[in-house]
């Protein structure tokens, strides 16, 4: 499996010194780089991005390629500890995978409204980084963000 090549081999480069182990079981049966490879191939393969979807398809049809996967809570558990080796695991793919044309100079960022308040009453909330607008979708005035 690639994937789990690929997080194997990024995980003794650079991976290992982002998350320490303080407890007994410092070598679970369970590996780092196998959570990681579960949650991405999961991710990849079925586009669902919620822990306990993952662990749901990772139990029904993986379980003979993780045979120690173990409970939701304990997945779930391990994954948030893999934090900090995500956000750094994270930065790694963007560097190596970026398309050349690409410019890092220049990001392009989506703006979504949220809605404070209707616009028939005065926006309380955050009101100096509030505007009133007209929503043509839900065809209202509304304060947003």
């Amino acid at each position: 499996m690639k994937i789990h090549d690929y997080v194997c081999e990024k995980f003794e480069e650079h991976l290992q010194f982002e998350f320490e182990r303080f407890s007994n079981n410092n070598e679970p049966k369970l590996t780092d780089q196998e959570i990681i490879t579960i949650y991405l191939f999961v991710m990849n393969h079925q586009g669902t991005f919620k822990m306990n979807k993952v662990h749901q398809f990772a139990s029904e049809y993986l379980l003979s390629w993780f045979p120690d996967l173990g409970s939701y809570q304990v997945f779930n558990q391990r994954i948030n500890r893999l934090s900090n080796v995500m956000n750094t695991f994270e930065g790694m793919l963007l560097t190596e995978f970026t398309p050349k044309e690409c410019s890092t100079k220049f990001s392009v960022i989506d703006s979504m409204p949220i809605v404070t308040c209707s616009g028939k009453r005065s926006g309380k909330v955050a009101p100096d980084i509030t505007n009133r607008g007209y929503c043509a979708i839900k065809s209202m005035y509304t304060h947003y963000t």
